[in-house]
C-alpha cells in the first residue's frame, strides 16, 4: 500500500511538471473564456419567463453533448477509452450537474450578476483543494491572505440588505451559488487527481455533458418545464449561444487549458468573469448593485486574484 501511495505522488509530480505557466496565448484564451462566461448567467435569467432555467440547462447539455461526441468519435475515442476512465467520469458529470442545478435553481432567486459573483469563487476553493490534494501547487502566504480576503468579500457581498426588494430570496440564491462554485471546485480536482488529468479534452467534457443531459431531461420533463417552453426569437438564440458557445466551444478550451498550463494560474483570469457578468447584469437586465454587493464583491475578487496570480 506505502508504494501504491509513492507511485501515486511520482505520477502526481510528474504531471504537474508537464505543464507550463501560462503564456501571452493562454492569456487571449482566457479572457475570450471569461467573456462568454460571463454573458452566462444573463442569457439564462432573460429568457426564464419563456423558458426555465432548468430546463435551459437540460437541453443545451444534451444538445451539446451530441455534438462533443461527434467530436469524441472523429478523434478517434470509443467506447472503450470511455469504459477506461468511467469512475473518474461519472464523478466529473455528477460534478458538473450539480454545478448547473445549483445555479439554475438560484438564478429563480438571486439576480444574475450575483450568480456571476459566488458562482465564480470556485478557483478559491479549488485552489484549496490543489493545496491539501496535488503536489506542486500549494498555497503560500499571500495566497492564503487572498483565501481569507476573499471570504470576507463573500460574507460582506450576501449580508442582508434593505437596498434591495426581496432580500431573503436573493440571499438563498446567492448561497446556491456558492454551491455551485463548490461544485465547480471538486470537479476540477477530480479532473487533477485522476487519469483524466491525461486525457483528451473532449473526453472529459462528452462525460460531464451525457451525464447532465441523461439526468436533466427527464427532471425537467417530471417537473413539466419542458411542456411550459414558449420558443421566441429571444429563447432560439439564448439557447443558441448557450449551447454552441458556452456547453461546446468554452468548455472545450477550458478543458484544453487545463490539461496545458497549472490550474491555479489560469485561476487568474477567473476574476474577469464575475466583472463581466455584473457588467452585463446591470447593463442588459438592468439589476441593481447594492454597496455592500460592490465592496463585497471587489474584496472578493481582490482575494481571488491574490490567490490565484
Amino acid at each position: 500500500m506505502e508504494r501504491v501511495r509513492r507511485l501515486t505522488r511520482t505520477e502526481a509530480v510528474a504531471s504537474t511538471a508537464s505543464r507550463r505557466h501560462i503564456d501571452l496565448q493562454a492569456s487571449g484564451l482566457m479572457v475570450l473564456f471569461c467573456l462568454a462566461l460571463g454573458l452566462q448567467q444573463v442569457a439564462i435569467k432573460a429568457v426564464a419567463a419563456d423558458i426555465s432555467p432548468l430546463a435551459q440547462i437540460a437541453l443545451r447539455s444534451a444538445i451539446a453533448a451530441s455534438l462533443v461526441a461527434a467530436l469524441a468519435y472523429r478523434h478517434g475515442l470509443r467506447l472503450s477509452d470511455f469504459r477506461a476512465r468511467l469512475g473518474p467520469g461519472l464523478l466529473v458529470g455528477l460534478g458538473f450537474t450539480a454545478e448547473f442545478v445549483f445555479v439554475a435553481w438560484g438564478l429563480n432567486y438571486t439576480l444574475a450578476s450575483h450568480m456571476s459573483v459566488f458562482l465564480y469563487t470556485a478557483p478559491v476553493f479549488a485552489a484549496l483543494g490543489l493545496h491539501l490534494w496535488v503536489p506542486g501547487e500549494q498555497l503560500t502566504r499571500r495566497q492564503w491572505a487572498g483565501v481569507g480576503l476573499a471570504f470576507a468579500g463573500m460574507a460582506m457581498a450576501m449580508a442582508p440588505t434593505a437596498d434591495i426588494e426581496n432580500a431573503g430570496a436573493i440571499l438563498l440564491g446567492d448561497a446556491l451559488g456558492l454551491l455551485a462554485g463548490l461544485s465547480w471546485a471538486a470537479t476540477t480536482l477530480v479532473i487533477r487527481r485522476s487519469s483524466l488529468s491525461e486525457a483528451p479534452p473532449v473526453q472529459a467534457l462528452c462525460y460531464q455533458l451525457v451525464i447532465a443531459g441523461l439526468l436533466l431531461l427527464p427532471v425537467s420533463t417530471l417537473l413539466g418545464d419542458l411542456g411550459r417552453i414558449h420558443a421566441t426569437g429571444a429563447v432560439i438564440a439564448s439557447l443558441a449561444f448557450q449551447t454552441l458557445v458556452i456547453s461546446f466551444a468554452a468548455l472545450l478550451l477550458w478543458f484544453s487549458l487545463l490539461r496545458r498550463y497549472f490550474a491555479s494560474q489560469l485561476g487568474i483570469f477567473s476574476f474577469l468573469s464575475p466583472v463581466f457578468g455584473v457588467l452585463f447584469g446591470a447593463a442588459l437586465l438592468g439589476e441593481p448593485l447594492t454597496m455592500n454587493f460592490i465592496a463585497g464583491g471587489i474584496a472578493l475578487l481582490a482575494g481571488l486574484l491574490m490567490v490565484t496570480r
